[in-house]
């Protein structure tokens, strides 16, 4: 997934200030100007494309960075809003849009570490500025003679003879401005800044939270045979030497990845049981901020004049309003939970077999569904493994598929520091040997990064800059112990395709304005270039290329491959039931009214599921518990998380094209680079994406691949 970034996270007040915020301000300042000329943060960095310096920057430069960032954009607003001569795009709309290029560029480095490699220090900052930037942002949308000039320029944009993206650029900012409020009255202005500034410091504090229980939800493990099992590589990478024993760490998602090897169900349920409540009835508990958040939502869009959170927050979208939301879910819903109910008997009949007399639980799925996949597909996780060394897959699969497609190649630079030992940084370059951009890799898990995986900019493409992009993507792998080789599942191949998706979403971008640039389009659409990228996966071309035995070189058998291809259709039910349970939770969420107190968030859940019918299959909890759903409780996703359904659809219809249209080629690469990748948010997202396949998108593809038709 990608971060929420620059304009979405702004802050300072325009307005006069007390004497109490006045010395608060003045201390602000003083930080802000302590060793001013040394701080790397504030002057362009003069490595490669812009990219940060790491072996400078200092937690301590980051404050003061932002401090200046947000004071440079405030006199630049004061300035616009100023101005005697009448709005034109150049002094107003070009003005704005430059306002904040300093802030962007701090943002993007210290937002990059608290997601991958935060500390107290960080974290600290992180809160005391959250508010800060909300307000800013306010100061920004909120501003009556910003607006007003804005507004002029939009009532005439038909007479200014601005070229298409400078049109598209005023639009954009009008609309932004009529979203964020700007209609509002006075009071009203007032109330809505408390809301945003409460939110912004309930949704740090949950991030906070949630990271303090995943670290503190690890289950350590001092008898060895409770983890009968595993293989003596995965140990020794899970050895803890505080406790002379094995420490499981949590991850993000309710199910975690070693329920599937555990032999023993007591271990099993004590796993599972840990990362369903790890933020449940723990110290960390955070029922009381999803539920303040959820309300604060709600109250936010009836002061803007809608019904609910989603109803608002869907307007920019390409499902428009939660209705079209819901009648994804219910023509999938059926389908899904019914694969699933007949999985689910599988797997019980499978525990049977093996002597079981209990029934399925959740902890008990992956372990025995893993079984019938074996006996069904004779294909065993373990036999694959093998053939998917990390780096051997991003280099030979990864970035084999970008050169196929795309005529792009690699190369590695040991040059370029980073802000962690374990990240790979390669140069990009075009067909023709133009420099393209750098790109970071940042794959294995540790306990200062946050769950799940996703893709930001360190430096955003963009022609006003003449800027290259300089992209990141962040996983959370398990480490191997000290000189074994890093082995993926081909979930997490997957994972790497996803996430390099979104890069190339960012790579290709040719804008001339940073906020139209690469994977600035809505949620629905930002996930479909990155689903997309994962059907190179198993394309035969490049997985022959990449699939090779870490040991002996060896090709990955045509066996292996058609036993993972025939076995990609199973438990496709409980994949597509817990991702709906998830999607469905957050609108459950995000539609209740501004009157709704929510006083159970368990309760709440639980009836949310109960009413849509997603809980028929006991065994199938939702992919993430509310608790701990940081897509939409901590970062940009709140009525949003069904994007990755809405985008699976167009991944699944784009795919079918190209399989009717000579499949992996540069011409049907560059096609499609040119034509979608490429475009940013310049153009309609539903426009794009037709005129390219030819057609509306059909669901028809999804629910094939899904084996559901």
């Amino acid at each position: 997934m990608k971060n929420v970034c620059s304009m979405l996270m702004l802050t300072v007040l325009f307005t006069a200030c007390n004497d109490s915020k006045s010395k608060n301000k003045a201390s602000d300042m003083d930080a802000m100007t302590q060793n001013m000329t040394e701080n790397p943060l504030l002057v362009e960095s003069t490595l490669p494309y812009g990219a940060p310096d790491f072996t400078q920057i200092k937690n301590s430069h980051f404050k003061p960075a932002l401090l200046q960032g947000m004071e440079a954009q405030q006199q630049a607003i004061i300035k616009i809003v100023n101005a005697s001569e009448a709005p034109t795009f150049e002094n107003t709309v070009l003005a704005l849009e430059k306002s904040g290029a300093l802030l962007d560029r701090v943002e993007n480095v210290f937002y990059s570490l608290t997601g991958a490699h935060t500390n107290d220090t960080l974290q600290a900052i992180q809160e005391e500025m959250a508010p800060k930037f909300s307000e800013q942002r306010d100061a920004i949308y909120l501003n009556e003679k910003l607006f007003a000039r804005i507004k002029t320029l939009h009532e005439t944009k038909e007479s200014l003879g601005l070229d298409a993206e400078s049109l598209k650029l005023l639009e954009k900012y009008f609309e932004d401005f009529e979203i964020a409020g700007a209609n509002l009255s006075a009071a009203d202005k007032e109330t809505l800044k408390s809301y945003n500034s409460r939110l912004a410091t309930l949704i740090n504090t949950f991030n906070k939270t949630l990271l303090e229980a995943n670290n503190s939800g690890a289950i350590v493990f001092t008898d060895k045979e409770d983890l009968a099992g595993l293989s003596e590589g995965v140990l020794k990478s899970l050895e803890d030497p505080a406790s002379k024993g094995w420490k499981i760490p949590l991850l993000n998602t309710t199910q975690q990845p070693l329920l599937q090897s555990l032999d023993n169900r007591a271990t099993r349920e004590k796993i599972f049981n840990a990362a369903w409540n790890r933020a449940d009835g723990t110290a960390q508990d955070t029922k009381a901020i999803i539920a303040e958040i959820a309300e604060l939502r709600a109250q936010k869009a009836a002061l803007l004049g809608f019904d609910n959170y989603a109803s608002w927050s869907l307007q920019n979208t390409m499902a428009k309003i939660p209705e079209n939301v819901f009648n994804l879910f219910n023509g999938l819903i059926p389908a899904a939970t019914a694969k699933a109910a007949v999985e689910a008997k599988e797997i019980q009949k499978m525990i049977q077999q093996k002597g079981g007399d209990f029934t399925l639980e959740p902890w008990d799925w992956n372990y025995y569904g893993e079984m019938v996949r074996k006996a069904k597909y004779d294909l065993d996780e373990n036999q694959i493994k093998p053939y998917f060394e990390m780096k051997t897959v991003l280099e030979k699969g990864v970035f084999y598929a970008a050169e196929k497609l795309y005529g792009l190649t690699f190369k590695e630079r040991t040059d370029i520091p980073t802000y962690h030992d374990e990240v790979l940084v390669y140069e990009l370059f075009e067909e023709n040997g133009d420099a393209l951009g750098l790109f970071y890799a940042d794959f294995f898990a540790r306990p200062s990064k946050r769950g799940g995986a996703w893709m930001s900019n360190f430096v955003t493409q963009s022609k006003l800059y003449d800027k290259k992009p300089v992209i990141y993507n962040v996983c959370n792998y398990p480490k191997p112990a000290e000189g074994e080789a890093a082995l993926l599942t081909y979930d997490e191949v997957e994972t790497m395709f996803h996430e390099f998706g979104h890069a190339l979403h960012g790579f290709f971008a040719d804008q001339q304005y940073p906020s139209l640039s690469g994977t600035s389009v809505a949620r629905d659409f930002v996930e479909f270039p990155s689903q997309f990228n994962e059907n190179w996966a198993l394309y035969p071309e490049i997985l022959k290329n990449y699939a090779l035995h870490y040991k002996t070189g060896e090709q990955i058998p045509q066996a292996l491959i058609d036993k993972i291809k025939n076995s990609g259709t199973f438990n496709q039910g409980y994949s597509l039931t817990e991702n709906l349970a998830a999607s469905n939770l957050d609108m459950q969420w995000h539609t209740i009214g501004a009157d709704k107190k929510i006083d159970d968030a368990n309760a709440f859940e639980k009836e949310a599921l109960r009413k849509t019918k997603l809980d028929v299959v006991s065994a199938v909890p939702p992919r993430y518990r509310s608790t701990y759903f940081s897509h939409v409780f901590g970062s940009g996703y709140a009525a949003g998380y069904y994007s990755y359904l809405w985008t699976e659809m167009l991944h699944h219809d784009a795919y079918n094209w190209f399989e009717n249209n000579g499949g992996l080629t540069r011409e049907n690469g560059q096609r499609i680079r040119d034509m979608v990748l490429s475009r940013g948010n310049t153009l309609p997202l539903e426009e794009m994406y037709k005129e390219w396949r030819g057609s509306d998108p059909k669901i028809e593809p999804m629910l094939k691949a899904r084996g559901l038709k």
